[in-house]
C-alpha cells in the first residue's frame, strides 16, 4: 500500500473518536502552548507598568491582523488540498498549496512595510492612548518586521493540518513558544529593552518557527509539494483559495477591528481599563484555545471526508467534536469562575485593574460554554466549502454582533457595558448558529452522492 493509500484510508476508516483526538491533540498542544507565550508577553510587560500593559492589547490588534492573512490563504489553501487529496489529485493538491503559501508571504511582506511606514497612525488606530503609544511603538516595530515570517508560519500550519499531519505541524508552534517564553526573560529584563524587548523576542520566535515548518516541506516528508514553480496565480486558483479562506480573514480581521474599537470604548476609563481588558481577552481565548485546539483538528477530517463523499463521517466528527469541546468549555469555565481575581492580578497586581478584569472575566467565563457549538458550525462550514455560509457565521461573532454591541453597551452602561459586550455577542451567535447547523445537516446526501451547495 502506497503512502497516499495509506492516508486515504486512515481518514475514511479510522473511527471518527479515535481520529479526530489523534489530530486534535497535537493542535490542542500547539494552541496551548501559542497562548502560553502570548501570555507569557502580558505578564513579562505587565511588570512593566500598566501603560505597558495596555501596550500588549493594542499590539494583539495588529498581530490579529497578520494572523488573518496567513489564516486566509492557509485554511483557504488547506481546505482545498485536503479535498483533493480525498479525491485522489495530488498535482492539483500541491499547485493549490504552492499558491496559497506564496500569497501568504507576499500579504505579509505589504503589510510590515506599510504598517512601518505609518507606524503611529497604526498605533493610534489600534486604540493606543498617549501614555500608551511609546510602548505599542517600539513592540510592533519588530512584529511588523517578522511580517512575512509570522504570516508564512500560520499558513504552512494550517496547510500541514489539513493533509493531517497536525503533530508536525505542532513541531514549529511549540519550537517558537519556548524559545519566545525564554527570550522575554532574556531582552526584557536581561537586556533591558521594555516592550521592545518582547517584541523582538516575539519575532524571532515566529521566524524560527517559520524555518521549521518550511524545513517540514523541503524534506518532502507532506503529499502537497510546495515550489515557486508549482505556484499557480491564475485567476482561478487565486479566487478559489480567497473564497474559501475569506471566512477566516473575516473572522481574524474582525477580531483585529473588535480589538481596536474595544481599546477605543475604554479609553476614557483609562490605561487600567485597557490593561484589564487585554488580560481578559488573553485568558479568555487560552481557555478556549483548547476547544478551538480540537475543532482544528476536526476540520481535515470534514474536509477530506467530504471530497471522498462520505458525509456521515462528516456529521459523527462534527457531534463528536462539539460535544468534547463543550465538556472542556465546561471544566474551564468552572476553573476561571471561581478565580478571576487572582488570574487578573497575576498579570497586573494592580488593583483598579484587578477590579475591571475579575468581573469582566467572570462574565465571558459563563459564555464559554455557548461557543463550541457555533465555531464547530463555522468550521464544518469552511472545510466543506460553503464559503458564503462560512463567512456570515465568521462575521456575525466579530463584527455585526460585537461591534455595534460594545459600542451601544458602552454608551447606555459605561464600563459594565464593555465588560458584558463579549458574552452578548456570543449569546447572539448561538441563537444564530443553531438554525443554521441544522439546515446544512439536513442538506447532505447519502455517502456516495454528489453534494449541491445552494
Amino acid at each position: 500500500m502506497s503512502e497516499n493509500e495509506a492516508q486515504y484510508k486512515k481518514m475514511t476508516e479510522t473511527p471518527i473518536p479515535v481520529l479526530v483526538t489523534k489530530l486534535g491533540i497535537p493542535t490542542m498542544i500547539s494552541m496551548l502552548v501559542t497562548n502560553i507565550y502570548n501570555m507569557a508577553d502580558t505578564f513579562f510587560v505587565g511588570q512593566l507598568g500598566t501603560s505597558a500593559s495596555g501596550a500588549v492589547g493594542v499590539v494583539f490588534g495588529l498581530m490579529a491582523i497578520l494572523q488573518a492573512f496567513g489564516f486566509m490563504f492557509g485554511h483557504g489553501s488547506g481546505s482545498i488540498v485536503s479535498r483533493r487529496l480525498g479525491a485522489g489529485r495530488l498535482d492539483e493538491a500541491s499547485r493549490v498549496a504552492s499558491t496559497g503559501f506564496f500569497m501568504a508571504l507576499f500579504s505579509g511582506a505589504a503589510i510590515g512595510v506599510l504598517g512601518l511606514i505609518f507606524i503611529n497612525p497604526l498605533m493610534r488606530l489600534l486604540g493606543s492612548t498617549p501614555t500608551i503609544l511609546p510602548y505599542a511603538r517600539d513592540y510592533g516595530i519588530f512584529i511588523l518586521l517578522a511580517g512575512p515570517f509570522m504570516t508564512g508560519s500560520f499558513a504552512l500550519n494550517n496547510l500541514l493540518r489539513y493533509e493531517g499531519l497536525a503533530s508536525r505541524a505542532m513541531i514549529g508552534l511549540v519550537s517558537g513558544g519556548v524559545l519566545n517564553i525564554f527570550g522575554d526573560m532574556i531582552f526584557i529584563f536581561g537586556f533591558k529593552m521594555g516592550t521592545a524587548g518582547a517584541g523582538l523576542s516575539t519575532a524571532l520566535s515566529q521566524t524560527a518557527g517559520f524555518f521549521i515548518l518550511l524545513s517540514i516541506y523541503l524534506k518532502a516528508g507532506t503529499q502537497a509539494r510546495l515550489s515557486i514553480r508549482r505556484a499557480s496565480f491564475t485567476p482561478a486558483i487565486v479566487g478559489d483559495i480567497c473564497a474559501t479562506g475569506f471566512p477566516s480573514l473575516l473572522r481574524q480581521g474582525l477580531s483585529s477591528i473588535s480589538t481596536m474599537v474595544l481599546n477605543r470604548q475604554a479609553k476614557p476609563f483609562g490605561d487600567a481599563a485597557i490593561s484589564a481588558m487585554s488580560i481578559v481577552g488573553r485568558v479568555n481565548f487560552f481557555a478556549f484555545a483548547v476547544g478551538l485546539g480540537l475543532g482544528q483538528g476536526f476540520q481535515p477530517v470534514s474536509s477530506f471526508n467530504y471530497g471522498a463523499k462520505k458525509y456521515s463521517r462528516v456529521k459523527k466528527s462534527f457531534w463528536f467534536t462539539t460535544l468534547a469541546s463543550e465538556a472542556l468549555m465546561v471544566i474551564a469555565g468552572a476553573v476561571m469562575f471561581f478565580n478571576t481575581e487572582s488570574i487578573v492580578a497575576l498579570f497586573r497586581d494592580d488593583p483598579e485593574v484587578t477590579a475591571i478584569g475579575a468581573y469582566a472575566l467572570k462574565w465571558q467565563s459563563a459564555a464559554l460554554l455557548l461557543q463550541p457549538i457555533a465555531v464547530c458550525s463555522n468550521m464544518m462550514f469552511q472545510s466543506c466549502g460553503y464559503s458564503l455560509l462560512a463567512s456570515a457565521t465568521a462575521v456575525l461573532r466579530s463584527g455585526l454582533y460585537f461591534i455595534p454591541t460594545i459600542m451601544l453597551l458602552s454608551r447606555l452602561w459605561g464600563l459594565f457595558g464593555i465588560q458584558i459586550s463579549q458574552p452578548v455577542a456570543d449569546a447572539l451567535l448561538f441563537v444564530t448558529s443553531v438554525p443554521l447547523l441544522l439546515w446544512f445537516m439536513r442538506s447532505l446526501p447519502p455517502d456516495g452522492e454528489d453534494a449541491k451547495k445552494s
